[in-house]
């Protein structure tokens, strides 16, 4: 197979991959904002272009440079081994398509670039522990952040950002000495609590550029005759994930906007905070990590944290435990103290499935490890029949 050929086929795996990625991020950082009608699916989809550029062109430098030279040597991304590589995040994207679970592209492509490394004995072993260390970390701390705001902010926070949406539209523009004002039943209120969901969703955005970029063209970047140079990789992955935007992902807004029926807007807007800041650290770290599994975690904490409201430390300490009920995460503030409301005051109506979510870990888990195994055993066979 002649090196251009090759090189075309690495380039349209990263398109692939790209798109992919572009399609289910722009679903998880605008469906409040779309399923709140605060902006247009093709406005999400626009914001989402402009915040993964800014995302991937500054804080996603780290983290191609840990996935293009620092698990393994630069040197051992051959245009073979690139395509490989490439091709074992485009299949994790593809079982998780299939399964419904939403595999992570981050831990698979980490996954894919260390069976290269055992295959060939050049991995870096104290950076892949730094990096697991962190994939244990990450999801311990999103839990934690929303079990905390669960139990002692989120009753406070709903009170004050709890959207009531007027008839007419946010905003009204006109050629007179004020352009732009508020419409005739928009609220101050009203009007700071629906920016603050779009500029939260521009956050997540972001964060998703900042950590998702190096999947679709760390190996293209990092060969030794790489195939292209870093910031036309950064616009080649974002011009992919912006196709992903414009497209695939209109029907991911759809899901994630009906979603808001059972996660309550303030929630969504919780979680997005608080995942997206965790990527963000991490990957200004270089570390390659999973915004989902972040975020699932900080979805179980937060409903945990709401749900404990019912149960004082004093009595957890001598055993009391709450109902353990997501749906407390749709009750109102009462006026009561932690401590004084009772597990009749919360539905028994879960947000979460614990059989669920030990499925989605199950497959979070098992796709880097697969995709490992499944690299190292193709590299192995490459090099056992003098093909690499």
């Amino acid at each position: 197979m002649s090196i251009n050929l090759m090189a075309l086929l690495a380039v349209a795996a990263a398109v692939f991959v790209g798109i992919n990625i572009g399609g289910s991020s722009t679903g998880v950082a605008f469906g409040p904002s779309v399923g709140s009608k605060l902006i247009s699916k093709t406005g999400a989809a626009g914001l989402m272009a402009v915040f993964a550029l800014i995302g991937g062109w500054t804080v996603g430098r780290n983290v191609i440079a840990t996935m293009g030279g620092k698990i393994v040597p630069s040197s051992e991304f051959t245009m073979m081994a690139s395509v490989i590589i490439l091709f074992f995040i485009g299949l994790s994207l593809l079982i998780s398509n299939l399964s419904g679970v939403p595999a992570s592209t981050s831990m698979t492509a980490v996954g894919a670039i260390a069976g290269l490394g055992v295959a060939t004995g050049t991995i870096n072993w104290s950076v892949m522990g730094r990096i697991m260390s962190w994939w244990l970390v990450a999801p311990a701390v999103a839990f934690l952040a929303g079990g905390m705001i669960g139990r002692y902010l989120y009753t406070r926070l709903n009170n004050y950002f709890k959207i009531n949406h007027s008839e007419g539209d946010l905003l009204e523009f006109s050629l007179s000495t004020r352009p732009v004002q508020l419409g005739e039943n928009t609220g101050m209120k009203e009007f700071v609590s629906s920016s603050l969901v779009v500029i939260i969703a521009c956050y997540m955005a972001f964060s998703a550029g900042a950590s998702n970029v190096a999947n679709a063209i760390a190996p293209l970047v990092a060969g030794p005759s790489s195939t292209v140079s870093m910031n036309a990789g950064i616009l080649l992955a974002v011009g992919a994930m912006s196709i992903g935007g414009f497209t695939i992902a209109r029907k991911t807004l759809d899901t994630v906007g009906e979603g808001l029926t059972d996660m309550p807007l303030l929630a969504a807007l919780i979680v997005s905070t608080v995942s997206a800041s965790i990527i963000t650290v991490l990957s200004a770290m270089g570390i390659p990590a999973s915004l989902a599994i972040s975020a699932t975690m900080c979805i179980t904490g937060l409903g945990w944290g709401r749900a404990s409201r019912t149960v004082r430390v004093k009595d957890a300490l001598q055993g009391e435990k709450p109902n353990m009920s997501a749906a407390a995460l749709k009750v109102e503030d009462q006026g009561k103290k932690i401590g004084e409301e009772s597990e009749e005051d919360i539905p028994d109506n879960n947000l979460f499935n614990p059989h669920i979510i030990h499925h989605v870990i199950t497959f979070w888990i098992l796709t880097p490890v697969i995709s490992a195994a499944s690299s190292y055993t193709l590299f192995r066979i490459l090099q056992f029949t003098g093909v690499m």
